[in-house]
This record gives C-alpha cells, sequence and structure tokens, in this order.
C-alpha cells in the first residue's frame, strides 16, 4: 500500500515538471585557463629530441641484429608439405544425420573424429591386452607418444546401475 502511494506523489504533475526542467536555459560551461608555460623550457626540449646526433647515428649504423626462431626452424622441419595433406579415410561415423553436423568422409593423418576417439578409448578401456597404444597409434596413424598419455589420461563415461540396498527402497518407474 504505502508503494502505491509513493508512486501516486512521485508522479503526480510530471509532465509539467518535465517541461519546466527542459525550458530552463543550460549553464554555461566554466572557461578553460590555458597552461602557461616558460618559452625556453618547452622549445629547448622539444629541438633536442627532434635533433639527430652524429655519433649516436654512426653508432647505430654498425649496429647488426640478425635473429632467428628455434621453434619456426623446427616446425618447418617437422611438418614437410607432402604430410600436411595426407589424408585417411574414417573409420567410424554415426547413423544418419547426427546433431546436424557435415558428414566427414577423411581426415588428416594424425588426428581424429570425436567419434573415433571414443571409440579407440572404449576399445582399449574394455580390451586392453588387444588394444595396446602400439596399436591404436598404428590404427589411426597417430603419434605413439601422444597416444599413450591420451589413453592414460582419458577415460569415457561409464554408466553403473547400482541396485538398493534394499528391496522396498523408492524406484523410478519408467513411463
Amino acid at each position: 500500500m504505502g508503494a502505491r502511494v509513493a508512486r501516486m506523489f512521485r508522479n503526480f504533475n510530471l509532465e509539467n515538471r518535465v517541461h519546466r526542467e527542459i525550458s530552463k536555459d543550460k549553464p554555461r560551461a566554466a572557461p578553460r585557463h590555458a597552461a602557461k608555460l616558460p618559452p625556453s623550457a618547452g622549445s629547448s626540449e622539444a629541438d633536442s629530441v627532434t635533433q639527430k646526433s652524429a655519433p649516436l647515428l654512426d653508432l647505430l649504423k654498425s649496429v647488426y641484429v640478425e635473429s632467428s626462431d628455434p621453434a619456426a626452424a623446427e616446425m618447418t622441419k617437422e611438418v614437410p608439405a607432402a604430410k600436411e595433406e595426407e589424408r585417411r579415410p574414417t573409420r567410424f561415423s554415426l547413423p544418419g544425420d547426427a546433431y546436424g553436423l557435415v558428414e566427414l568422409t577423411d581426415v588428416p593423418k594424425g588426428k581424429l573424429t570425436i567419434v573415433e576417439a571414443l571409440k579407440a578409448l572404449s576399445s582399449h578401456q574394455r580390451q586392453p591386452h588387444t588394444w595396446t597404444p602400439e596399436k591404436v597409434a598404428q590404427e589411426y596413424y597417430l603419434d605413439l607418444k601422444d597416444t599413450k598419455a591420451v589413453l592414460e589420461f582419458f577415460i569415457p563415461f561409464q554408466v553403473q546401475l547400482i541396485p538398493p540396498k534394499t528391496e522396498n527402497a523408492k524406484k523410478i518407474k519408467d513411463s
């Protein structure tokens, strides 16, 4: 109830108050005062900065810097142009038009699709003696070191149904 009363007083004669405020003359801004610098101090600094010093220019001409990035050199050695173009057909794919994604038919060697990665992880998890890291790396044309790391640190989801301890426990019924 108090909010209604407050709103009534706040909105009372609002239009007239707005017109009165708009029709007021705008206050003029205060004039800006110019900063007065001594003419000798400002000009001498500017002149010294813009002047070229002959001894410094001679020293600068004698400097020669040659740099090379070792990481860039390694990258060019590791990936030849022909290897980038090597592609392999995909081994597994989702049935139908999965999630509106375009169906891939081939991928670059050394890369996996999500479906292939999940298949490789789950097959290694189910049969680690059959699907060793070496076999997975050979099957999908992957680097052995990366394959070992992926198989060690990535585990696909597992769904485990834990039965209730008692028969009288509440159960969710399917619809």
